[in-house]
């Protein structure tokens, strides 16, 4: 991509993920080719007024227009200076102080919801709050409220509990950063059966992150296990084998490619590898056929055959 320093509106911009409080992002070009860093600061205009923001990374054309959501592209128009920066701080300060005056407010009315956060725009002509509930807030009052005491365009937004980890962050049971506030963009859904297939005891006190719902890293890695138990057999069942045994499979051991099995006449156990496994199960040819075919690609869904 061509690099300029100044303001030339013949060549494609570049384009860039930007961060703001709470972990929000959003998607920006640089039609000036300012040639930024991951974790500059950059003054932006955006779909009403002037914002500040954190380079997260550069990205490419397709990336940008398959996630930017605005009618318009947002622009990056410069880099943050020394004096931007001390407002920022400011405007900090001044959302700690939002918080405090807006929990007077929703004692005064009475309101079932939970503050969770408060943003200002940049320039100041919008203050965003964020706020969890269990149910729908009949907020319009408290709106009123706050718009007599800032004097700005108050916006209440309510999100749900694993958005609210999302922009306080936090450290997840693992020991790192909690992945939603460093790197997710969006939440998928995750389920038991997730961990079930990972070989994990469906525990929600083992499998729920601080959001208290079960935790997004369980979606990681799901596709490669969905993919390991095509290979392995069920545990809990029986399987006949072509010299006449007859084996439970207590456990599988996916990354070591070990079968802890009972064989059900002597009640002995031992373990043996999936690939020794494939090559003695009863039906083994519709077993290979199974793994053949999705190995292609193939939407064939057999079944290892139990005895």
């Amino acid at each position: 991509m061509n690099k300029s320093n100044g303001n030339n509106t013949g060549l494609e911009p570049d384009y860039y993920i930007v961060y703001f409080k709470g972990f929000r992002a959003d998607y920006y070009i640089d039609r000036n080719h300012l040639g930024l860093k991951r974790g500059e600061w950059v003054i932006l205009q955006s779909e009403k007024g002037r914002d500040i923001g954190q380079i997260l990374s550069r990205i490419r054309r397709e990336v940008f227009e398959k996630n930017s959501t605005h009618k318009y592209p947002l622009e990056i128009l410069r880099r943050a200076e020394k004096s931007d920066l001390e407002h920022l701080e400011r405007l900090h300060k001044k959302e700690k102080e939002v918080l405090s005056t807006c929990q007077e407010y929703i004692d005064f009315r009475g309101l079932d919801m939970k503050l969770v956060d408060a943003e200002y725009q940049f320039d100041g002509s919008k203050l965003t709050i964020y706020f969890t509930a269990d149910e729908r807030v009949d907020f319009r009052e408290l709106v009123k409220d706050l718009a007599a005491t800032y004097r700005t365009r108050i916006e209440l937004r309510q999100i749900g509990v694993r958005d609210e980890v999302k922009r306080i962050g936090g450290i997840g049971p693992c020991g790192h950063p909690t992945c939603c506030s460093r790197f997710l963009q969006k939440f998928e859904p995750i389920s038991t059966q997730m961990a079930r297939e990972q070989n994990l005891v469906v525990n929600p006190s083992k499998i729920s992150g601080l959001c208290e719902r079960l935790m997004c890293c369980l979606a990681f890695e799901a596709e490669h296990y969905q993919e390991f138990q095509k290979r392995f057999p069920t545990v809990g069942e029986t399987y006949q084998m072509e010299d006449g045994r007859k084996l439970f499979v207590k456990s599988v051991d996916y990354f070591r490619d070990k079968i802890l099995v009972k064989d059900v006449d002597n009640d002995d156990f031992y373990t043996i590898s999936s690939a020794e496994f494939r090559r003695n199960v009863k039906g083994r040819k519709d077993f290979l056929k199974k793994w053949l075919s999705s190995k292609s690609g193939s939407n064939n869904q057999g079944k290892l055959q139990n005895g």
